[in-house]
């Protein structure tokens, strides 16, 4: 496995690459890595030739009270994931190579899609995750790259900027992965004090609610809604930031639930903040 810290450096090991017609499937992350990540890199591993992964903790999409300084990272562990999972080349740069002095050009996905739910909490936010993507996927040239379902508004914005800019990269959207009592898998679980670990998945308990009305035949959102509002109430450590039902191509929330939803959630306990999301498909007989 290559560890790889500049843009020549990758710009020649992907020209190799391309020399001997290896396809490349990209996995990019902010590091501290887990089982979540471990899916991504396998799913990039069973359709390409070869695998790269970005470790780039990306300073541009954290507000000012966000926890850039203290974000977990623990390289030497995931290298060795890395390399345990067959990695041929990691790509961790210092902030400096991605933003060199004077940097001042920005990628904005404007609309709905941006600007609701996560990009009204965290205002900046996306046009710091757009512009880092869209970054490395020109550097690292990938055919494909693997995202997980668990930032759906953030894989959905890249499919967005992927379609609008006619950029030649294969998306490929992954399950999330859970811990066995519902958790979503997420770097920032470790934040969790073992009491907050405790009460965390009330956000999937809420999510399970709610798709179970749905496919019980439920098309009333705001019945929905107030579900997964009642199913997080029973835990005060939680502070609920949104509970949604949306169209899960467009984020547009929906009044009735006609077709396949997207179900989302997000809460804080105490300083920490977790999102998830549940995507339901409606019987076509309902």
């Amino acid at each position: 496995m290559k560890l790889l810290r500049t843009v020549e450096e990758v710009r020649q090991w992907r020209a190799e690459m391309r020399s001997i017609g290896r396809r490349v499937g990209f996995v990019p992350t902010m590091g501290a890595l887990h089982a979540g990540h471990r899916s991504l890199i396998d799913a990039a591993r069973s359709g390409n030739d070869a695998v790269a992964v970005s470790i780039f903790v990306n300073p541009t999409q954290f507000g000012p009270q966000e926890d850039f300084d203290r974000y977990p990272r623990p390289l030497e562990a995931d290298l060795a994931l890395c390399r345990e999972a067959g990695v041929e080349a990691v790509f961790h740069p210092d902030v400096s190579v991605v933003y060199p002095p004077g940097f001042c050009t920005w990628v904005e996905v404007r609309g709905p899609l941006s600007e609701s739910f996560e990009g009204a909490i965290r205002p900046g936010h996306f046009r710091g995750v757009a512009t880092i993507v869209l970054k490395l996927f020109e550097i690292v040239q990938p055919d494909s790259a693997y995202f997980g379902q668990k930032d759906a508004q953030q894989a959905c914005l890249i499919r967005r900027m992927i379609g609008d800019l006619n950029l030649p990269v294969e998306l490929f959207v992954c399950p999330t992965v859970r811990e066995p009592d519902g958790l979503a898998l997420s770097s920032r679980n470790v934040y969790l004090s073992p009491e907050q670990r405790r009460k965390a998945p009330v956000l999937y308990q809420a999510l399970k609610r709610a798709e179970a009305a749905v496919l019980q035949g439920e098309t009333r959102a705001e019945v929905v809604h107030r579900l997964m509002v009642e199913t997080v109430a029973t835990v005060k450590e939680a502070q609920l930031d949104y509970a949604a039902a949306v169209a899960p191509n467009t984020f547009l929330p929906v009044e009735t639930i006609e077709d396949d939803v997207l179900l989302l959630i997000a809460a804080r306990f105490g300083n920490t903040r977790l999102i998830d999301n549940l995507p339901v498909v409606r019987p076509r007989n309902a």
